[in-house]
Formats: C-alpha cells, structure tokens, sequence
C-alpha cells in the first residue's frame, strides 16, 4: 500500500473521460524537425489513457526558461486555454524539470503532466504480470523520487526528542524519500529473483541448441500480430500504443522437424524515459541474448524511416558493443494499407534487400518468406551446426563426439 498519498497514480476513475490540454513545445532549431505525426503520437498517447484532448497547440520557443521552461506570457495563455475548455490538466510534450512542474502547477492551479509521465501513466496502466508490475512500479518510484520537491511547499521538521523540548527532526521530503527508497529496494529485490529464475530459463534454452529470435520496433508496428501469426497464439494484440508490456515466448515451426523460440517484447518509442529502460532491464535483457532480431516496421506511416531509426539508436544503447546489424532482419509490415505504387516500390525494393521481407499479418502474406530467410540463416551459423541435422540420432552422435 501506498504510504505517501500524494504520490498515488492517476486512476482510471479520474482518468476516464478527463478533459486536457496538450503543448508541443518546439526550440527554433528543432523547427524542420516537426511534424503532423508528432502531433498524432502525443494526442494518441492521451487518448491511450481514456483522457479527451480539447485543443492541442504549438509553442514556439526560442529560450528555456529555467523556472517555468516557457515564457510568462505563454504562460498566462495556458491560463486562457485550461478556462475556455475546462480542462484541469496541461500535457507537456516534452521532459520538464521537477521545479518547471512545481512552479507551472503553482501559476496554473492544475496537473501538469511532461511526456516521461504520461509514457509511465501507460505503461501503469497496461502492466498485468506481476513481472510487468514490478518494473512499472520501480520506473515509476524513480520519477516520482526526482519530483517531491513539486509536491511539498512547507517542507517542516518533524518534532523529534524527548520530553516537552524535543529539537526539529526530519522534514517531511526527507520522510518521503526514505519511504521512497525502502519500496524501491524491495522492489529491486523481488526482480533479482525473477532475474535469477529467467538465469535459469535460459540455460535450458541453450542446452536445447534451439534458436532464439525477439521481434523489436516501434510500438504499434505490428509485433504481437506477427507473432501470433507466426506461432499460431493468441496473446493480446490491439491498434493501440504499448498494447504489450511483458515478454511473451512461444516455439515457431520453421519445418515439420525444426523449430525455433520466438519472443515478442515491449515496443520502443522516441524519446523513450530512462526510468523504463533501466526498470525494464529484465524484460530487454532477453534482446541480448536473441540470437536474431526481427525489426517489425509499419511502413505505411508516414514517418517509417524516423521510427526504424529511433529503434536502432534504442538498440544499440541496450546492447551496446553487441550491436550487430548483420543478426537484424527487417519485416516491413503492414503492405495492405499501402496504394498501389506504393506496394510495387517496396515489394521491388524489399527483393533487392536479403535482410528483407515484405509482410502483412491482415493478409497473411509473408511468412513463408521470412521462414525461409530464418532457416538460410540458421544453416549458415556454426553455433547451430547441431540443429540442422535431419533426425536427432544423428545429433545426438555428434553430442557424444563432442
């Protein structure tokens, strides 16, 4: 149970048809960089957590300004904005400081939320594991650890002490902190031991000589579709922003005699908290031991290219030295929404890439492309030299010799 009670999360109830605004704050060098889907995504995000955006606006800004992060005058617009269409709540799409926050929610007299919150908003509220749980719970601690200033304007001491003169004790923050701190590191203790027992898992995994394969990409790219196509499943799979949030393993069959383990994984996005990706470290952790990646891209949005190299970028934090772009194949999903000249430049562009393959889940068009692709691929990698024997007598020989 909570013990702090002004740091409990937004609830569904309070959520649920919640009137809000939402600022895109755009620095004058950032200008070209701008676009309509940028405005999409965040209005998209909103909407993921049942929240009715009633104006959404473009601010130029030319200087940060360290107190409130835009200008006074902007500011007071806002106000102009919040009373015209009775909203209560102002989205920043953008990370503002804990003290920008404080002092916007002071001038204003509402919630502020950057889009590190919202993301984390999400993400609470998708979370069904209890694995999944945990992580958004630590992400969430770690935000809101960094923003107890905004929460506390008196910040006294407790009286501490014996008798009738006990001297000043803690101040309230430094109480919450602390309550802060003893759940973060209890929570850190229950993901050990399911890091531990994931450890294991995996041992067993490679003890099978059975490839390993993690679909990646940008959320709502297609992922958990392909992957229920491909291994035949049924896991929840939506037209919504991080439908998925924990890791989901199931075999695929590449032939009546082999298979592979296909893990679908949660989906990236720009400008992804750092919170998430340190809390979510178990659940990525299975990216570095894939023994290829499967980079599912919409290519019928319009931004395909900035996303596909937003993941990469993600990628090659989580993995660091490890990246590797020859183990990535391309799965450029999402065909049937493609007109016609479209479908034939990709479709003409896609066989002249080795590493890639023209896909739609809807139509069921693909897989056994991608199959085939996985299997050359397989046959050419020593570590599989095992694998790729017809019966297991025969590797079962080869083990002995060995």
């Amino acid at each position: 149970m909570n013990k702090v009670p002004h740091l409990n999360k937004i609830s569904k109830d309070n959520n649920l048809n919640q009137n809000c605004i939402i600022i895109n704050p755009i620095q004058v060098f950032e200008r070209k960089k701008n676009t309509k889907y940028n405005e999409e995504e965040i209005s998209n995000l909103a909407q993921n957590i049942n929240l009715i955006v009633k104006y959404q606006k473009n601010i130029i800004i030319r200087k940060i300004t360290p107190a409130l992060f835009f200008g006074k005058g902007q500011v007071q617009n806002f106000k102009i904005y919040l009373k015209e269409y009775s909203s209560n709540l102002l989205l920043i799409n953008s990370q503002i400081s804990p003290i920008q926050q404080r002092n916007l929610e002071l001038s204003l007299h509402c919630k502020v939320l950057d889009r590190t919150g919202l993301i984390l908003e999400i993400f609470g509220e998708r979370a069904v594991t209890k694995h999944g749980k945990l992580q958004v719970d630590l992400a969430t601690l770690s935000y809101q650890k960094s923003r107890l200033v905004r929460s506390w304007t008196h910040l006294e001491r407790q009286r501490g002490g014996y008798g009738f003169m006990g001297g000043p004790g803690e101040r309230q923050i430094e109480s919450d902190k602390r309550q802060i701190n003893k759940r973060i590191s209890k929570i850190k203790n229950e993901l050990k031991k399911i890091e531990s027992n994931k450890l294991i898992q995996r041992r067993n995994r490679n003890k099978s000589l059975k490839p390993f394969i993690s679909l990646v990409g940008y959320t709502n790219a297609g992922k958990s579709s392909i992957f229920n196509y491909l291994t035949k499943e049924n896991v929840y799979a939506k037209n919504q922003l991080f439908a998925t949030l924990d890791t989901t393993m199931r075999k695929c069959s590449l032939s009546y005699k082999n298979h592979i383990i296909l893990s679908d994984t949660v989906g990236f996005i720009t400008n992804l908290p750092t919170e998430l990706v340190v809390s979510f470290k178990t659940t990525l952790d299975e990216i570095h031991f894939s023994d290829y990646l499967l980079h599912v891209i919409d290519i019928s949005n319009p931004e395909w290219e900035t996303q596909k190299k937003t993941v990469e970028k993600i990628l090659a934090t989580i993995l660091g030295d490890k990246f590797d772009q020859t183990k990535i194949i391309e799965i450029w999903n999402k065909s049937d929404l493609l007109n016609k000249e479209n479908l034939i430049y990709f479709t003409n562009v896609s066989k002249r890439n080795k590493n890639t393959i023209l896909f739609s889940s809807k139509l069921k068009e693909g897989k056994e492309e991608l199959l085939n692709l996985i299997s050359r691929r397989i046959k050419k990698n020593k570590k599989f030299f095992l694998f790729n024997f017809a019966t297991s007598t025969d590797s079962k020989k080869i083990k002995t010799l060995l």
